[in-house]
């Protein structure tokens, strides 16, 4: 079992960077599939980056080349770096590790944080 801590959310204007972060403990991330998704008022969650269990990185189309996921596997942390942040991505931001679907950018996972907001002005 894992537990998620999610820090690094703010406000910022449009075309600013945040950097989240996820902590974890009980259990190694590298021991799952891991990821980052966001859910906006109204809308369904979405996966925006994640790794799967062999490293690979994968992105959502709307976030690539901006968004790069990460991992401090001496510190046990996944973080998401987020440059030339837009108004659109502003949303709840969540790390979930242990992926249930197909999909490593697919909502199902079995551990969840508690997410941390990230609201972009313009």
């Amino acid at each position: 079992q894992v537990q998620l801590v999610e820090s690094g959310g703010g406000s910022v204007q449009a075309g600013g960077s945040l950097r989240l972060s996820c902590a974890a403990s009980g259990r190694s991330l590298s021991s799952y599939s891991r990821g980052w998704f966001r859910q906006a008022p109204g809308k369904e969650r979405e996966g925006v980056a994640g790794i799967d269990l062999f490293g690979s990185t994968r992105y959502a189309d709307s976030v690539k080349g901006r968004f790069t996921i990460s991992q401090d596997n001496a510190k046990n942390t996944l973080s998401l770096q987020m440059n030339s942040l837009k108004p659109e991505d502003t949303a709840m931001y969540y790390c979930a590790a242990l992926r249930l679907g197909s999909d490593v950018l697919s909502p199902p996972y079995k551990y969840w944080g508690q997410g941390t907001q990230v609201t972009v002005s313009s």
